[in-house]
């Protein structure tokens, strides 16, 4: 038995897809049959240059799959049987380090992947641009029946990244449930499940800020509820800010959660803020060049300001959790994600990078 998988060749190389072996899982693995695996924006990053990573290699930790092979008494350890769906999830803390002794394993600081693993080694398949996956039991995460697994895949990295970035800011003392307006730079599937999140726990008012028109992305994000959308090509940035004020009584919003990636996009977020506003910034993820900043703002303004980069399993069952309680969203999400084929991977991801898609995921 051989399986297809897409083998990352360097930076603006196309990738080459090749068969592998289908292996016998190692002891403490699952083997996992894909239903969906998401291109993330990280994944954008790697094939553009701006984030080093070994080649080649299978890139890819969005895999959410059939789990078809394990030892059914190991995995019994973790709630998992044969049968299950699952999502594999990538970070493996070190559990001994000074954050995860301080439940932040997130943030760990010999954090290492699951999908690191050598293509010339079997089992050779442990990211997820590939028909088949082999994760640790540990890292597998069972969805709940109720729930359809390719839906749960649209959201599989980005719910629970949004999700986590809420987590340092509750440590701090922040109660979110309390912020009456808030803004989200970006509507990439980071931010717009971030406008989803906000909406469903009662925020007023979510404004969203994108760079230019995209007709797609505006329109979701009115359906989503979003108070209003603004287009910086069209409303300049100082503008945006004046609105903002205008519509919270002069004071400037409780919370901005920065999801675009676009390094200008902090020294705006910190102005459309309110005095002690709050700013979440999980969205600067690789390095995109600098920004000028005026840092007296931080200070006049007595900012808060958390960066947020992992999530944890916590946050993957969070995530799974909130789409349990909210079944009136599924038919949505479902919609979000245009599928390709393992063969379909070079396409997939010139149309991911293209931004016309909202959610790409690959599909057997």
């Amino acid at each position: 038995m051989k399986a297809k998988a897409a083998v990352f060749q360097g930076a603006n190389r196309p990738f080459e897809v090749r068969e592998f072996k289908v292996t016998a899982p190692p002891a403490g693995y699952g083997r996992s049959e894909l239903i969906a695996s998401g291109i993330c924006g990280t994944d954008i990053h790697f094939t553009l240059g701006r984030l080093p990573v070994q080649t080649p290699t299978i890139l890819g930790h969005e895999f959410v799959g059939k789990l078809v092979e394990l030892d059914e008494d190991e995995g019994a350890k973790y709630g998992l049987h044969l049968g299950d769906y699952v999502i594999a999830d990538i970070a493996v803390p070190c559990g001994s380090c000074l954050l995860c002794q301080n439940g932040d394993e997130a943030n760990c600081v010999h954090m290492k992947v699951t999908n690191g693993g050598s293509i010339e080694v079997p089992p050779y398949l442990y990211g997820g641009y590939t028909e088949v996956n082999y994760t640790p039991l540990a890292n597998l995460i069972k969805i709940p029946k109720e729930l359809d697994a390719a839906m749960v895949c649209t959201f599989a990295c980005p719910g629970p990244t949004a999700i986590h970035a809420f987590s340092p800011a509750k440590k701090a003392g922040i109660d979110v449930k309390k912020v009456k307006n808030a803004v989200i730079q970006g509507m990439g599937p980071v931010g717009i499940f971030a406008l989803i999140y906000l909406k469903a726990i009662g925020v007023e008012k979510v404004f969203t800020v994108i760079a230019g028109h995209h007709e797609k992305r505006e329109q979701l994000a009115r359906r989503l509820g979003a108070a209003d959308v603004f287009i910086l090509k069209e409303t300049p940035a100082c503008e945006v800010s004046q609105r903002l004020r205008e519509e919270s009584g002069g004071l400037g919003v409780d919370l901005v959660f920065e999801a675009s990636g676009a390094p200008e996009a902090f020294a705006q977020g910190l102005d459309m803020l309110r005095n002690r506003g709050v700013y979440l910034v999980p969205g600067q993820y690789s390095n995109s060049g600098g920004v000028t900043i005026q840092p007296q703002i931080i200070t006049f303004k007595a900012l808060q300001i958390i960066g947020s980069s992992q999530y944890a399993i916590i946050d993957v069952k969070d995530y799974l959790h909130f789409l349990s309680e909210h079944t009136e969203l599924h038919s949505t999400i479902s919609s979000l994600s245009k599928c390709y084929s393992i063969d379909e991977i070079n396409l997939a991801i010139n149309d991911a990078k293209s931004g016309d898609n909202i959610k790409t995921m690959l599909v057997k």
